[in-house]
């Protein structure tokens, strides 16, 4: 429990408070680290596993992310855009891949009404950041 503490601190530290802004009315959506790993067979490489909770309507900012990201539903509707491709909406089951460095221009709450939570492994070196705000 105390690992999963100080991962939730450097989370906040590398992500920074702004970068899960949203754009309904809460401040951000619920990030949680379940997972921080370095990898053996990856030198220099860790695994990370979060989990994102979005409230009703709830979306977070444009951004882009240093390591490779793979994200699964959890439950709800989760629309996505990755720069270059079409706007998707998964449902609760379904998943989807970004390269090192991609820009994600959407990622929200399909649903109005319900909550969503997404799953986002990701695989990125200790000083690479989780997420990278993108400027307008």
């Amino acid at each position: 429990m105390n690992l999963l503490r100080c991962s939730l601190a450097a989370l906040a530290l590398t992500v920074g408070a702004s970068a899960f802004a949203h754009e309904a009315g809460d401040p951000s959506e619920k990030v949680t680290v379940l997972q921080d790993q370095m990898l053996k067979n990856a030198p220099g490489k860790k695994a990370l596993m979060i989990e994102v909770d979005y409230k009703p309507g709830q979306a977070s900012i444009a951004h882009k992310h240093d390591g490779t990201a793979m994200a699964y539903v959890l439950s709800g509707s989760i629309t996505s855009q990755v720069k270059g491709e079409k706007e998707v909406t998964y449902k609760a089951g379904e998943y989807w891949y970004e390269p090192a460095g991609s820009e994600h221009l959407v990622s929200k709450n399909a649903s109005k009404t319900k909550p969503a939570k997404l799953l986002v492994f990701m695989v990125l070196s200790p000083d690479e950041k989780v997420l990278i705000p993108l400027q307008n």
